[in-house]
């Protein structure tokens, strides 16, 4: 369970890192260039430390898969970003993608103890 705690952590603050990368305006503003460099550092700890005991295929396919869906989402929100059917059914496509990998990976680690 704290695997999946330092997962959901790497998680948000990844997509922190990456809404500060926007902001950072390629790193000409000094705070969101703070937070972008904070954010993927504190975000490539809690996923190396989730790694311990996730699988690396279902670690990583929840961390990339979850953290695209939440960028986008903040693109949309936040940033008024195109949104159309094709982002939609890309977000689907990842999320289903997702819940395939980690369905799958469980069985398998769970055969393998």
């Amino acid at each position: 369970m704290k695997s999946y705690i330092a997962l959901a952590i790497a998680i948000i603050t990844e997509v922190f890192a990456t809404s500060m990368l926007k902001m950072s305006e390629a790193f000409t503003n000094l705070l969101p260039s703070i937070g972008v460099i904070l954010g993927f550092g504190l975000s490539f700890y809690f996923v190396s430390l989730a790694l311990k005991t996730i699988p690396l295929s279902i670690g990583y396919a929840i961390w990339s898969g979850v953290g695209t869906v939440l960028t986008a989402l903040i693109g949309v929100l936040v940033w008024d970003e195109h949104f159309n059917v094709f982002i939609f059914g890309g977000i689907v496509t990842i999320i289903v993608g997702v819940v395939l990998v980690n369905s799958q990976g469980k069985s398998e680690v769970e055969n393998q103890r």
